[in-house]
Formats: C-alpha cells, structure tokens, sequence
C-alpha cells in the first residue's frame, strides 16, 4: 500500500469511536490466544488521551513514552506555578513537594520512602552505584553484554581509576530455564567479586530476567545486585521489595510516562552509608539517602508531574496495563514466530517478556530493516545490531491499535520475502 493512501485510511478508521470489531478478528487465533480486553471501549479512550503524530505509526515506545493529555495538561500547570512563584516556591515549597512525591512514588514502587530518592534517568542512577562504591584495586564486578551501554562505559571507567576487573556474561535471548540464567552469572562469581548488575527487562530485547532469583543466589556468595529496570516501573506489576536488591535504578519518563527528565534510585538501607555521592551535599547523615541526592536547581515541574503521572497510572491500573502490553506483543509475535526468514530475539514463554520484544530477517540487516520499515510502510522503530541480537526493538503501547499491528505484521511478512 503507498504511504499517502495507507496513512489516508488509517485516518479514517481511527476517527471512528469503535473502530475494532471482535467478529472482524482471525477467528481461528481467539480459540488458542486468549486476547482479553482487546475490543474494550476503555482502550479507545485511551487511545483519545494520545495526541499522536499522522505521519508515522510510533513502535518506540521504550525510549521515551508519550505523555498522555490529562498528565501533559498538569505538567503545564506546575510549570505556570513554577513560573509565578519563582524563588518562593523554590525556597519554601520545593523540598515539601519532593518529599510528598518521593513518598507517594515509593509506595507504588513497593519499597519504603527512606530507600528511595528521585533522579532525572536510570543511567544517573546506576552510575550513581557504580562511581560511587568502595572500590579497591582487584576487586570484581560481573555484568552483561546486553546491558545498557552507559553503564558499561562507567564500569570501564571504574576499571581505569581502580582496577576493577570487570567480567562479562552473555544472556542468551533464549534461555531454558531461569536455572541457566542464575548459573550464568553464578559461574562468574569468584571471593573478589563485590557488585553485579543485572537488568530486570534487557532493553533490546525485552526479556525479564529472574531477579530474585540472581539476587538470592549472589547474596549467598557476598554478592551486591545492583537492577536496571529502566523498562519496567509503569510496565508490569511488582514490588521493589520483593526482589531482595541491593540497587534499583528506573526511568520514570518510560513506561511511567512521565515528563523527561524523571528517574527513582533505590538503595537498601545497609549499604547507604558507604555509597559516595555523585554531587556532595550539606547532609553529612551518611544514613540519610538524600546525601546522595542533590538536586540544586533544576526542573521542578518535572518531579511534581510524577505525581498526575501516578495518578494516570492508578486510574488505568497497572495490573490492567501489563495485561494489555503483553497481549499486544502476543498479538504480533505469534504472527510472525515461525514465519519464514523472519527471527524472533526475545523469549515466547510470557513469564519472560512483556511488550518488548525484538525482531530481525535473515535476508536484511537491522539498519536496512528499521529504514525500510519507516520509509515504505511509515513504521517507526530502532535497529538493534550487538550483544548476539540484529533487528528491531519493537515496543508499542497502551494507544497501539490492532489495525498498526496488523500493517506492521504485514510489512515485516512483506520485507522477509525481499
């Protein structure tokens, strides 16, 4: 289908209230797929709290989410209050404000305030860890090559300054069982080692690892955890808590969707003295969090839309939300799993993914695939070529209608056989 006359359609389709009809849907799939809520009018209403762009269907969401209206429309607000009160507010309610959020944020997140602070991402975050623990020389950190490459590059960095030798895994995009996981990073582990991170969802794949399970198994040898969930505050329901982590770093402005600029830092309380702050600050309480949090003068507006964020998240459910992402990643994957040439990099089984996943073509490159994908079908995504996995992260969202999955399916279908 061209470009104009395909995004003409779509156009028209999407202007319809109740444009998904259950008896239009492959009826042969709804008998082995259970697709709940898929024809909801609920969903339809969020997909109107959406201002999204005609010129392209948006499959990356991972970066950075797309702020719904009844959140932007707040946002827009703290910046107006933010403005009128100028240096009042930064001197008098400030502080408050944060303290308010922090708390509220923590419940949500599942662990207690007094663990928690607020950053602006998960790479400041982590580097937060990794700059600032108690290093000596010989000492051992293990991560993956799948990990996010900022913190890579700060492990590096630490390895220069201290001599911290660094040993990497590599997680298999199809592990067969949570048993291989925990055995791949346990095989590293020597009486040196003293920190591990480990990603709760790979970013380029999607895959959900068996935190605590690693957790449990590293504390057993003396071991730190440190957890980039940057993909999975606001994407599936669970409890910081529950993991057993020692560090937890997440990006609000992601599945949150949150202003950007927004990030939560978790530390349990027995390793905060020890930690070196990124910024130093007045607070010498080295059992105080907020020594390790300081924030001079940035964008306040931010913080407090976290708070209409939780709100929007609170109203949808999380629970709810999750259920939908990951029947929306099904939904497509299923459809293309065993097709010819086409290559699936992130696990089938549920319990290991939710709505990321990664798809390449043996007859195309990552690069050529994403370019090819924009520019004939109007399908934007990102090309993944590293750490054993070549195609393209593909992470929609809650607004994600059927219609954009089944065009999407169609183009990849399409490009394999190229």
């Amino acid at each position: 289908m061209k470009k104009r006359t395909f995004l003409k359609t779509l156009g028209t389709v999407l202007a319809s209230p109740l444009f998904i009809s259950s008896s239009n849907l492959i009826n042969s799939e709804k008998e082995t797929i259970n697709y709940p809520d898929f024809d909801s009018e609920f969903w339809y209403k969020i997909r109107e709290h959406y201002e999204l762009t005609p010129d392209y269907i948006n499959l990356e969401s991972g970066y950075y989410n797309i702020i719904p209206k009844p959140t932007l429309l707040k946002h827009i607000k703290h910046i107006e209050r933010v403005n009128i009160e100028g240096s009042f507010y930064m001197r008098n309610n400030l502080l408050i404000d944060k303290k308010s959020i922090t708390k509220r944020l923590a419940h949500f997140t599942g662990c207690n305030s007094d663990s928690l602070v607020i950053t602006r991402n998960t790479t400041e975050s982590l580097d937060l860890i990794i700059g600032g623990f108690p290093w000596t020389e010989g000492d051992e950190a293990i991560y993956a090559e799948q990990d996010y490459g900022a913190m890579q590059v700060m492990f590096e960095q630490v390895s220069k300054r201290y001599g911290v030798v660094n040993k990497i895994v590599s997680v298999p995009n199809h592990p067969k069982s949570d048993e291989e996981i925990v055995s791949l990073y346990q095989s590293q582990i020597t009486s040196k080692t003293k920190l591990m991170m480990v990603c709760h969802m790979i970013n380029i794949t999607g895959q959900i690892l068996p935190i605590k399970k690693i957790c449990d198994m590293a504390h057993n040898h003396g071991v730190e955890v440190m957890v980039d969930g940057a993909h999975c505050i606001g994407h599936f329901d669970f409890k910081i808590d529950d993991l057993n982590c020692d560090y937890y770093g997440s990006s609000l402005h992601k599945w949150l969707a949150t202003p950007l600029g927004a990030g939560l830092l978790y530390v349990n309380p027995k390793h905060r003295a020890k930690i070196w702050p990124l910024l130093a600050d007045h607070n010498n309480d080295l059992n105080d969090i907020n020594r390790l949090n300081h924030i001079g003068t940035h964008p306040v507006h931010i913080n407090l839309a976290i708070d209409d964020a939780l709100d929007y998240i609170e109203w949808m459910g999380i629970k709810r939300k999750e259920t939908r992402l990951r029947f929306i990643q099904t939904y497509w994957t299923e459809k293309l799993r065993d097709y010819p040439n086409v290559i699936l990099n992130t696990p089938k089984d549920s319990n290991r993914s939710c709505g990321i996943a990664n798809v390449g073509l043996k007859n195309m490159s990552s690069r050529n695939l994403a370019e090819r994908l924009h520019e004939d079908y109007k399908v934007f995504t990102v090309a993944i070529n590293y750490a054993n996995v070549n195609g393209c992260r593909i992470s929609p969202n809650v607004f994600t209608t059927i219609e954009e999955l089944d065009h999407f399916i169609d183009a990849i279908k399409s490009l394999s056989q190229a």
